[in-house]
């Protein structure tokens, strides 16, 4: 597929170098891992186990907005800062994050990073007013940002590119398992217990994930590791966004997750209120849909096999603008069913998106998925936000509307990126030409 198809193809590489040791010769290059291959499979659980607790604490607090509001008598734009202050603090701090990694590593920094954030995780139950509340939940993000692109560098350098979509999307998943399991978790602690209660469930679910990862990672054995040359980062981050297929591969995670963040911002509001009327234990069982999420970013690698990167955007992208209209309806069965297509698109989308990261940049690689991950994750922030602005506006239709204009955007870049290669293709054909012109004059 060319390289300026949508954004999402693996053919161009990152301009910028990034300073390391000479990497050793081809033939004494260790192994890399693929299924079937020892290792393999330990790898994948323990970053299915770290996914699970990434977005398990990520998202705690958002399947709880409704609580959250009635405790301190906050309006839903001011509860949704317990969602967005975590992933805007992620977002901020996932590039620095990276760039320690180069230098002490990708297993280290996802150990270290796990760690203090489960440990942040204990105390955000006992925040005495909604601005700690927020507080906490900011230095929580914080702390999970060296994890998310440490882990896509860590696949990227342990996986043979062959894998790497499928191996990726096991990480995906596990973050689809971590945000369904933490809200429905949550949801029916709360109900019973109260939100506080379910947030310490939830810190401790994602105690026992770290300590599944600890265990179960494979030592990277494809690491070199570089220097902290904030030179060469500066120069290795201005290579990458200065590529324009990795800027629209960072715009395209950018707007699905302003799409996914509006939605599950929102979503509780809406259930608890007529016509629904459902208790917050239901309502947080709605996140089963997230089980969709998990088959379709698992099943990426299969997608982009049969349709390639272009048509799995294009069918990601109207899944999800099919799932948004059909939630408008007042049935709850049209709502939940709008919620799947929703989840489904998303996911997939994601794991195409993020796992053409990866392999587009050769170079800087943790550099490469921390951009993404920093746009993804400022989506979602925007999106929590902005979706609840939109809800309080204009209802459900304007979270809807917010979205259509989201999934728009994505249309727009993919569209651009097909036609780019359109031309480029056009214009290919006429140098060959002359090229073969050329040659027969000569021998004539």
């Amino acid at each position: 597929m060319p390289p300026a198809s949508t954004g999402a193809s693996t053919l161009t590489v990152a301009a910028s170098p990034q300073p390391s040791p000479v990497a050793a010769p081809a033939t004494t290059a260790p192994e890399r891992l693929e299924p079937g291959r020892p290792g393999y499979r330990r790898m994948s659980f323990a970053l299915f186990a770290a996914g699970v607790a990434t977005f398990a604490l990520l998202y705690s607090t958002q399947a709880l907005l409704p609580a959250v509001s009635a405790s301190f008598g906050a309006t839903a734009g001011q509860a949704s800062w317990t969602v967005s202050a975590a992933t805007g603090a992620l977002a901020l701090c996932v590039l620095p994050m990276s760039a320690l990694s180069e230098r002490f590593g990708r297993r280290q920094m996802m150990t270290a990073s796990l760690t203090v954030a489960v440990t942040v995780g204990l105390f955000v139950p006992f925040a005495p007013s909604l601005g700690w509340l927020i507080a906490l939940r900011a230095v929580q993000g914080a702390a999970l940002a060296g994890l998310p692109a440490s882990a896509m560098a860590y696949l990227a350098e342990e996986v043979r590119p062959k894998a790497l979509v499928a191996a990726i999307g096991l990480f995906v998943a596990g973050n689809s398992i971590g945000g369904m399991s933490g809200r429905i978790l949550t949801g029916w602690i709360a109900q019973l217990w109260g939100w506080r209660a379910a947030l310490g469930a939830v810190g401790l679910l994602a105690v026992a994930c770290a300590v599944v990862f600890h265990f179960m990672i494979p030592r990277a054995r494809n690491f070199t590791p570089g220097t902290l040359n904030p030179k060469a980062l500066a120069k290795t981050v201005g290579g990458h966004l200065a590529d324009p297929l990795l800027r629209r591969l960072y715009a395209i995670g950018a707007l699905f997750m302003t799409v996914f963040g509006a939605v599950y911002t929102v979503i509780g509001y809406r259930l608890v209120e007529a016509p629904f009327n459902l208790p917050q234990g239901v309502v947080g069982s709605i996140f089963l849909v997230y089980l969709v999420g998990t088959v379709s970013s698992a099943a990426a690698g299969k997608l982009v096999a049969r349709l390639g990167r272009r048509g799995a955007l294009y069918l990601a992208v109207s899944t999800t603008a099919a799932g948004l209209l059909l939630s408008l309806a007042d049935q709850l069965a049209a709502v939940l069913l709008g919620l799947v297509l929703i989840t489904a698109g998303f996911f997939a989308g994601h794991a195409v998106a993020s796992s053409s990261v990866s392999r587009t940049a050769t170079k800087g690689r943790a550099q490469a998925s921390a951009l993404y991950q920093s746009a993804y994750y400022l989506g979602s922030s925007a999106g929590g936000t902005l979706g609840a602005v939109a809800f309080h506006a204009g209802g459900w239709a304007g979270t809807v509307s917010l979205g259509l204009l989201a999934v728009l955007g994505v249309l727009s870049i993919t569209l651009y990126g097909t036609r780019a290669a359109r031309a480029e293709r056009r214009r290919q054909v006429p140098v060959v030409s002359v090229q073969h012109r050329g040659m027969a004059s000569v021998q004539n």
